[in-house]
């Protein structure tokens, strides 16, 4: 498990007394474990930066809620807190704050550095998913047998995963050459295709055009209010 901390719970008091505090109190007396460097992209809601972020890690053992039926049978959950919160922020800006649970064990630095990156993953694992569900139709099969829908999600797992490696890699890096993701006669067949000429270009054109040609095909129009193609 490893997700954020939404309400701010009552933990166990790590000196063994039957006093109660809370989740964020505890996290806030661990040490400090290290920095890591961060760069924002930019929002509505700010600017581009590089944000410092101080790491603070710690074992608590989360209560029951008090309002849950059961909540004299139910044991406390033991997981482990992480803190990501900015150090030194612009005045004019909010610092950034994770607080993610986790049940994955913590030895060190580099234990948290992993969880806080595994974290940052969730919204492209969401647009994998999103792939899979409305891009490949993965919920839409009429499959009757476990070993043929095992046998569709192997292929469509590296549809996904391709079709995601070359939207990502051409918004970071348009001006490579296709010929770094696609092979001499794909990237000549889909020249010829959109130039209706039998006679390919001998030189790679860029990811950019690459992917903008293959959104052609399956319906894209390009216009200048369009933006780029998305999976």
């Amino acid at each position: 498990m490893l997700i954020r901390a939404y309400h701010n719970r009552q933990v166990k008091n790590a000196d063994g007394t039957k006093e109660v505090e809370r989740l964020q109190t505890a996290i806030a007396s661990a040490p400090l474990a290290g920095q890591l460097s961060r760069e924002l992209r930019a929002n509505l809601q700010r600017a581009a930066r590089t944000a410092m972020l101080n790491l603070q890690a710690t074992t608590v053992e989360i209560l029951p809620p008090q309002s849950h039926p059961q909540r004299h049978n139910l044991q406390p959950l033991q997981v482990q807190v992480i803190l990501a919160c900015e150090d030194n922020p612009p005045a004019t800006e909010k610092p950034v704050s994770w607080l993610l649970l986790t049940t994955l064990p913590i030895n060190g630095f580099e234990d948290i550095v992993q969880c806080w990156r595994w974290y940052r993953y969730r919204w492209l694992i969401e647009r994998y998913h999103y792939v899979l569900k409305s891009g490949c139709g993965l919920e839409q099969l009429q499959l009757e047998t476990a070993e043929r829908i095992e046998r569709a999600l192997s292929t469509y797992t590296i549809v996904a995963w391709r079709l995601l490696w070359m939207i990502y890699e051409s918004r970071h890096h348009p001006d490579t050459l296709a010929d770094t993701i696609l092979e001499t006669h794909e990237w000549q067949a889909l020249y010829c295709t959109i130039h209706a000429t039998p006679v390919p270009t001998q030189s790679p054109p860029t990811l950019s055009n690459c992917i903008r040609w293959i959104a052609k095909l399956g319906g894209f129009l390009g216009r200048s209010c369009d933006g780029e193609p998305g999976v």
